[in-house]
Parts: C-alpha cells; structure tokens; sequence
C-alpha cells in the first residue's frame, strides 16, 4: 500500500481550513461548511466541487427541484455516496485539479482552485442578476458552469447530462428574477 500524504483521518483537519468566502447566503455558507466536513471525514485535504455539489443536493430543495421528476436525483446522490465511502472512485484523497475554466491566481487553503472559483462565481453571478447573494442554484449554475470539474463528472457518470441540467439552472434564477 502507498502512503498518500494528502489524505486525513476523520479527526484531523486539514491545516489552515478557512472559512468559505462572502457573498454568500447563511444557506450557502451552510453547504460550503457542510462540504468542508464531508471532505474530512472522507479524508481529502481539499473541499471539491464535487463535496460541494453533495452538500449542495443534500440541502437545497430548489436544487433538488432543478433536477426534474425521475431517478436523476437518486442517481447522483447514489454515486456521491460510493464516492464518500471511498467505493471505486479513482480520484478519492487526489486533489482536484482545475477545470476547464481559468483557476484562480490562488485558492484558499483547503478548497480545490475549481471550488473555490465555483463559490466565487456565484457570489459573482448573484450580484449580476441584482441579488445582494449566492443562493442554491447560483451554486449549481457555477459548477455547471466548469465543464472540467468533478461535479460535472459526477454528473455524467450518474447519467445526468450537464448541459441540460445547466439550462433548467438558468431558466429558474432567470424565473427567480421575474416579477411576482
């Protein structure tokens, strides 16, 4: 067996773990904290997009809703958990390495630069459609928005095409911006 220096015990945390960025809702800071304490407990050094879409499915009914009628949901959350327990993923306790979008200059100790640019983005992406911030779907949409990222493979690997899943996204903050 090969020691792999990036993994932690479920007591440890990873050092210098800071808290997730402004802009967001108490919801969503709750999903950022709530998927800094998956990836511990799983033994990963770094929060991903992945343990932030876990979180995010876990905690948010208008995420879930976005998901459609159907298994999709059951699909997902089924695969995320095997990769909690550690069950064929191959990239369990490795790193994330950014996505297809441009990392940022620097990420925060303790998220993957794909996480930390994912909550960024919605922090920006809420201010853009005048909300002061980042709500659930303005989460998903962000992840979505990085084709490379592990949530997105999470996604295709559940049989949930990402592209589709980001239009409906956008059609519900689009409607979320819509006078009542």
């Amino acid at each position: 067996m090969v020691h792999n220096p990036t993994r932690y015990t479920s007591g440890q945390a990873p050092p210098n773990l800071l808290e997730p960025p402004g802009g967001l809702t108490e919801e969503m800071r709750a999903v950022a904290v709530g998927a800094r304490r998956r990836a511990v407990r799983d033994g990963d050094r770094d929060v991903d997009t992945a343990h932030l879409l876990h979180s995010l499915v876990e905690s948010d009914p208008a995420v879930r809703e976005a998901f459609g009628d159907g298994p999709r949901l059951a699909r997902v959350l089924g695969y995320l958990v095997q990769r909690s327990i550690g069950y064929g993923l191959r990239w369990q306790g490795a790193q994330e390495r950014p996505g297809v979008l441009p990392a940022p200059r620097y990420a925060a100790d303790g998220w993957s630069p794909s996480a930390a640019e994912a909550l960024a983005r919605a922090a920006r992406g809420a201010v853009l459609r005048g909300a002061s911030r980042a709500g659930g779907l303005d989460l998903l949409a962000a992840l979505m928005a990085d084709p490379g990222c592990r949530a997105v493979e999470v996604l295709e690997r559940s049989g949930v095409d990402a592209a589709w899943l980001a239009a409906r996204t956008a059609d519900r903050l689009a409607g979320a911006d819509r006078p009542r």
